[in-house]
């Protein structure tokens, strides 16, 4: 037969424990340690603030290795469509632009520099053009917009009474290393 009175005393000794637990309990949650239930609510609202603003501020890093596939796959669609391989295809481009816009070119002088970190090579252009104001703005939008990559670094208006109108023009450009 089991012994009634150990047990007994061992039930006693729980519930003093667990009452004992339950008194340091009541204890932490009215203490000023703790702080009220509504500033534990305010907490928790901050908190979640937080947690929002982090989500939003991490937001843009989502995907970022397919980012950065799309990105890779851009920037070589981007020299295959925009820089030539060729020299000859630079004047070409130009003077395509140049006869539809109807401007005329004087003279151009081309210096090919030496490639930057091994991808492309600065094409530098002093190109002298003439024609009305209209046909040479809208050649300078065009050359712009192109699809081959045109960087205009300065223009230089002539000053001629009649006639054309006369325009000095430093654009760059760049080849594909090894071309």
């Amino acid at each position: 037969m089991p012994d009634l009175r150990q047990t007994r005393k061992n039930i006693k000794t729980t519930l003093a424990i667990l009452l004992g637990v339950d008194v340091i309990a009541l204890a932490v949650l009215f203490s000023p340690l703790v702080g009220s239930t509504e500033s534990r609510h305010q907490e928790i609202r901050q908190l979640s603030g937080e947690l929002k603003a982090k989500t939003i501020q991490v937001e843009p890093l989502r995907n970022l290795d397919k980012k950065v596939n799309i990105a890779k796959r851009q920037i070589s669609d981007f020299y295959q469509r925009r820089f030539p391989a060729q020299d000859s295809e630079i004047p070409a481009e130009f003077g395509k632009l140049a006869a539809a816009n109807g401007v005329t070119i004087g003279q151009v002088k081309y210096k090919v520099d030496e490639a930057e970190m091994g991808l492309l090579e600065p094409v530098e252009m002093d190109a002298g053009l003439s024609g009305n104001y209209k046909s040479l703005a809208t050649f300078i939008n065009a050359l712009e917009r192109d699809d081959m990559f045109f960087i205009i670094s300065s223009i230089t208006l002539g000053s001629e009474q009649k006639g054309p109108i006369k325009l000095q023009m430093k654009v760059g450009t760049y080849l594909k290393a090894g071309a």
